[in-house]
């Protein structure tokens, strides 16, 4: 069973969760092989941006838990989120190139998290949102106590978390945990708009906006301005800043190479 479906065409690396059996649920092998194909869309200067969705009627149901509880050939909680999901989030967040998310179905879990530390994360109007780690006596991994105060404040974070209840696509969107959702059937054709349109666009300039959001989580002000100022600068000496300057200056629309 090919438990990532992987494939990089027109700017584009789309990593298909597909284990729709187990609702997308991890084991081992499968979170493995995301790992190799975030690396190949990091590496692959072709790839300017990655879709992350899945098969099925599932997003992501987390951690098979049935990995975890095999006593005998299982893996222990702590090596799961030391080997699988620590390694995960931080490559979506180090990866200097827009992430989208687009949540077909059911984000429980782990699930929930790995979209929502992604840059951009829509989903289908019919998907729903769960912090399910309650239910069975766990706390959230996956950046979840890191990420979900910081997009809908710490009151909201602590319900959803310690509550355990499952929202809806337009809750996660009013609450701001989301970007978007979008109605069922026109669901494919919304995110294949913005992964087209974000692999045409200056990806090293949107790389150093994602590094500068990423700082400013913990930096105060005047450190993030000289990080804005540094950056600024950098983002000035790419080809496409000067494509940019250039197709405004001749009234016309910017061809960007994303180098």
């Amino acid at each position: 069973m090919e438990f990532i479906q992987f494939t990089k065409e027109n700017g584009v690396g789309r990593i298909v969760l597909n284990r729709p059996e187990k609702y997308n649920s991890f084991v081992r092998e499968m979170m493995l092989a995301f790992h190799t194909a975030l690396d190949d869309c990091e590496e692959d200067p072709a790839v300017r941006c990655i879709l992350v969705t899945a098969n099925g009627k599932a997003f992501c149901a987390g951690q098979d838990l049935a990995e975890a509880v095999d006593e005998e050939n299982g893996l222990s909680l702590e090596q799961i989120v030391r080997e699988h999901y620590n390694p995960c989030i931080k490559k979506i967040r180090s990866i200097e190139k827009p992430i989208v998310a687009a949540v077909n179905g059911v984000a429980a879990g782990a699930g929930a998290n790995i979209a929502l530390a992604c840059d951009i994360t829509v989903a289908k109007a019919s998907a729903s949102f769960v912090q399910a780690f309650a239910n069975i006596g766990l706390i959230p991994d996956s950046g979840g106590t890191y990420f979900l105060p910081r997009l809908v404040g710490r009151q909201k974070a602590n319900g959803l978390i310690m509550l355990g209840e499952k929202i809806s696509a337009e809750e996660a969107e009013r609450i701001g945990m989301i970007y978007k959702f979008f109605p069922d059937d026109s669901f494919d054709d919304e995110v294949n708009r913005i992964v087209n349109k974000l692999a045409k666009m200056p990806t090293k300039g949107l790389g150093l906006s994602k590094r500068a959001l990423n700082l400013s989580l913990t930096n105060p002000l005047e450190t993030q301005l000289d990080i804005e100022e540094h950056l600024q600068a950098e983002a000035g000496y790419t080809e496409d800043y000067k494509e940019g300057v250039a197709a405004f200056m001749e009234k016309r629309k910017p061809v960007f190479t994303g180098k």
